[in-house]
């Protein structure tokens, strides 16, 4: 037998199990483990761990647990739901200007008790849009929907007036309606409890023998509802229950100063409702947010098509309380179809925290981001269109086709993002001070919800 072999055969031996340990020996083994004393690290060999980049000066001070999840190969998101939501908040500073400030952490976009407090602290306060005034514009309509564990109902009653309720009966929760459609009631397919469409409990099956029962008391849960422009809102606080508001009192709350700018452009009744395209895309619901607030940054790489149409240096951003509204001019275009299309001046406003108006040329789109979980959401677009344009089935047909060709570039950026966000390579980034403006308030109106 040759050197090597020998050697080889050496090592394959002492890779093999040992025999085991009589039981006097099993017993001097378990009596030393007991008198061992746990290794400690020193300080200074904790701080080796937590700074890897010692000559990075743009290191957020994160905590020791953060940096050792950026270390390890283990699914970001499952180790950072062990951190606490506030400490996650904390790690973002609104205070530092722009030019100098990171982004938020990764955390912010994959931990689950992270946006279980977003539910909490930035979708269940103040008025959220839900959908439009076309889907309820008969008396006896409805359409439900779901923010977080949330189920509604908005509905008109039969002399019309606009209600909405949470859509779960009260008798044993099951939901009661669902869709959209119309009827003069809700009946639960459970046990049949009925209730009208003003919420009062008309009908309550196989009851005989109950007591101390107070029909009064168990009509449906209303929930505050408006309108505004073409838009329906719901307040989903549990305070004190007012049924509507003045539409300019729900203007200045819901988009402060900006109200009057987005009505005086176009941002009104004026258009008709055209059709509505919903998506489920594979990312968090701020990963499309902060797409959109860009300030046109990814367009010309990202959009070609789109950009060849638009003056990108002519791209502005304005922030208001809880509004940003970015401009853009029309440029150079290869036909009057295009220029029919765009027209010559666009404007993009995002109304905090998840609702976009979009209005260039005859058209108007709306984006509404609803969160999913950590890694998902659903954007649900609706089409408005110049009323003179709507039977023109070439122009509308190339209209949709064009946009649906951005929503597909965008999804797939954003869940390119969303894979980059959950790996260990990516903590924070940092800001492009001139065009990515929007995007820094966003984040900065997050932070202030979420720290009340």
């Amino acid at each position: 037998m040759s050197k090597d072999i020998a050697t080889e055969g050496l090592q394959l031996d002492s890779l093999r199990d040992p025999p085991l340990p009589n039981k006097e020996r099993r017993s001097e083994i378990m009596a030393m483990m007991m008198l061992a004393k746990p290794i400690a690290l020193e300080s200074s060999d904790l701080h080796k761990i937590r700074n890897p980049y010692p000559n990075s000066r743009l290191q957020h001070a994160r905590s020791l647990k953060s940096t050792l999840i950026r270390n390890s190969h283990e699914s970001n998101h499952s180790l950072l739901s062990q951190e606490s939501a506030g400490s996650l908040v904390q790690q973002f500073n609104p205070n530092i200007p722009i030019q100098e400030a990171l982004t938020p952490p990764s955390s912010w976009y994959t931990a689950p008790n992270f946006l279980s407090l977003e539910f909490d602290q930035v979708f269940f306060t103040g008025w959220q849009a839900v959908g439009c005034t076309e889907q309820v514009q008969e008396a006896n309509s409805y359409f439900t929907g779901r923010l977080g564990n949330i189920e509604y109902v908005v509905c008109r009653d039969e002399t019309g007036e606009l209600r909405a309720f949470h859509n779960v009966c009260r008798h044993h929760a099951s939901l009661l309606a669902f869709g959209s459609g119309k009827g003069s009631c809700f009946t639960c397919p459970y046990h049949g409890w009925t209730y009208g469409l003003n919420g009062a409990l008309l009908k309550a099956t196989r009851i005989t023998g109950i007591k101390n029962f107070n029909v009064k008391e168990f009509g449906l849960v209303p929930l505050r509802v408006a309108i505004w422009g073409p838009f329906i809102l719901l307040n989903l606080e549990q305070e004190a229950f007012s049924q509507q508001g003045c539409e300019d009192d729900v203007g200045m709350e819901w988009l402060g100063s900006s109200s009057e700018i987005l009505s005086t452009n176009g941002v009104d009744t004026s258009l008709s409702y055209l059709c509505r395209r919903e998506y489920t895309i594979e990312c968090n619901w701020k990963v499309f947010c902060d797409n959109y607030l860009d300030g046109g940054y990814h367009v010309p790489f990202a959009h070609k098509d789109l950009a060849s149409g638009l003056k990108l240096d002519s791209y502005s951003t304005t922030v208001y309380e809880k509004v940003s509204i970015q401009r853009c001019e029309g440029g150079e275009v290869q036909g009057q179809e295009d220029f029919d299309r765009l027209g010559s001046k666009s404007l993009y406003a995002f109304i905090y925290p998840n609702f976009m108006v979009n209005r260039y040329g005859p058209w108007m789109d709306t984006n509404l981001v609803l969160p999913l979980g950590p890694r998902r959401c659903k954007v649900i677009f609706d089409y408005f269109l110049d009323a003179s344009l709507k039977d023109d089935e070439a122009f509308v047909a190339k209209s949709l086709e064009d946009s649906e060709k951005v929503q597909m570039e965008d999804i797939e950026l954003c869940e390119s993002v969303q894979r980059g966000l959950e790996s260990p390579a990516y903590d924070s980034g940092r800001y492009a001070p001139m065009v990515e403006k929007a995007m820094h308030h966003f984040h900065c109106l997050l932070h202030q919800n979420l720290m009340k």
